[in-house]
């Protein structure tokens, strides 16, 4: 796998969690928004509810894997420069 396909990899893994989330949230709050998911403490139902925050906590977690590798790759570049 290329560096390249990691990041498509990725980016597409999170596309995918954040479209899960928002069918979650839509379940909870039936007109929450790709907005209203970013401020879940806006929503009571939202912030207390578990399985909405696990959700949540898979698209921040992909996030970060996916700053760590954009990191790298930006360090990596500047070694061969």
């Amino acid at each position: 796998m290329t560096l390249q396909n990691l990041q498509k990899l990725l980016s597409e893994l999170i596309d995918h969690q954040r479209k899960t989330l928002l069918k979650y949230a839509r379940e909870i709050v039936k007109d929450a928004t790709a907005e209203d998911i970013l401020q879940p403490n806006d929503f009571p139902e939202l912030e207390n509810s578990p399985h909405f925050r696990y959700e949540e906590g898979i698209v921040a977690g992909l996030q970060s894997a996916e700053s760590a590798v954009n990191a790298w790759i930006a360090e990596q570049k500047k070694e061969t420069v």
